[in-house]
């Protein structure tokens, strides 16, 4: 099972005691996945489509729950892709289509079907545990989380820009910032930040896919702080190996073409040292000094000899 499916899995288990986040939850799941039908006559029925059963269960207890109503459901499979299932929730009935659809506001009092689903105007998320109770409706609808061990991302895709930027604004009263891109002809409503990520799994009630994902990103920042180190101090070795290659070359060069009896007594020191001991740092360079000689002076003497090799070099030409 995927990351995304278990996070879809504690959800359809989370199932608020309080009847008006059940209404807003299922206001969600009804905008984001559900279809109204009317027919010639004028009466309305309520199909809602997902491709995980837990999630069509999820549907099928909050309407039976929330409104005490008896829904159909039907399960289609794919004759060409055998793992790739439908499921539909149906609410059949006219009076108990219309008693969903008005408190969920889905439904004007002329009959007029609107999505109103505005954070200040409608009362279905005026409160903060019912718009956590849409947000979660709206995720388990038509949302996905990717692997957090490969890379953060969370998403919700919506038809309509009205209902992302809906979505937007309401994540945002939870001080999340959500971003929105079109996806061919959808908007997708998405979330990229792994904290962020953490406080939608915080926000939508599933703690337990929460202390996964925080696990994972805490394991992931050792490695990458353990990273950044090794990295760090295979920058400084290849630095100091660098460094040596080229003090030996350049103490070399001036034993070869002037000896080192020409260097005043303490150059002569630090260029014997340096070539009896070509892999030694500064600090054990200078250990090896009599008297011993600290790093900045061993360096002082490289430097010198370092000059030193580069006018003999100018001045051979």
């Amino acid at each position: 099972m995927s990351f995304s499916s278990r996070v879809k899995d504690e959800l359809s288990r989370q199932m608020s005691s309080a009847r008006h986040c059940q209404i807003a939850e299922t206001a969600a799941i009804i905008s984001m996945c559900g279809r109204i039908q009317i027919s010639e006559n004028n009466r309305y029925c309520i199909k809602i489509h997902t491709e995980n059963a837990a999630v069509a269960r999820k549907y099928f207890t909050l309407l039976k729950k929330t409104f005490n109503i008896g829904t159909d459901v039907a399960i289609r499979r794919n004759p060409y892709l055998h793992k790739n299932m439908t499921c539909t929730v149906v609410v059949p009935k006219h009076e108990d289509a219309i008693r969903v659809l008005k408190a969920t506001k889905l439904l004007r009092a002329d009959g007029e079907i609107m999505e109103n689903l505005s954070v200040v105007k409608n009362v279905v998320t005026q409160q903060m545990c019912c718009r956590r109770a849409f947000i979660r409706g709206a995720f388990l609808a038509s949302g996905s989380v990717s692997d957090p061990e490969k890379f953060y991302h969370l998403e919700i895709v919506c038809a309509t820009e009205e209902k992302a930027k809906q979505l937007q604004h309401m994540i945002a009263t939870f001080q999340v910032d959500a971003k929105i891109i079109i996806r061919k002809k959808y908007y997708v409503v998405y979330i990229k930040e792994g904290s962020q990520i953490v406080d939608m799994l915080n926000i939508m009630g599933a703690p337990v896919a929460l202390m996964e994902l925080e696990n994972i990103r805490i394991l992931k920042e050792m490695r990458n702080s353990v990273n950044r180190q090794v990295n760090c101090e295979t920058a400084n070795i290849n630095k100091t190996v660098s460094a040596a290659v080229k003090q030996i070359e350049d103490i070399t060069y001036i034993r070869d073409t002037a000896g080192l009896e020409s260097l005043p007594e303490n150059l002569q020191e630090i260029a014997r040292v340096r070539l009896a001991l070509p892999e030694a740092t500064l600090k054990e360079l200078g250990e090896a000094l009599d008297p011993p000689v600290g790093k900045s002076g061993v360096n002082h003497r490289l430097r010198k000899l370092g000059e030193l090799a580069d006018k003999m070099r100018n001045g051979s030409r």
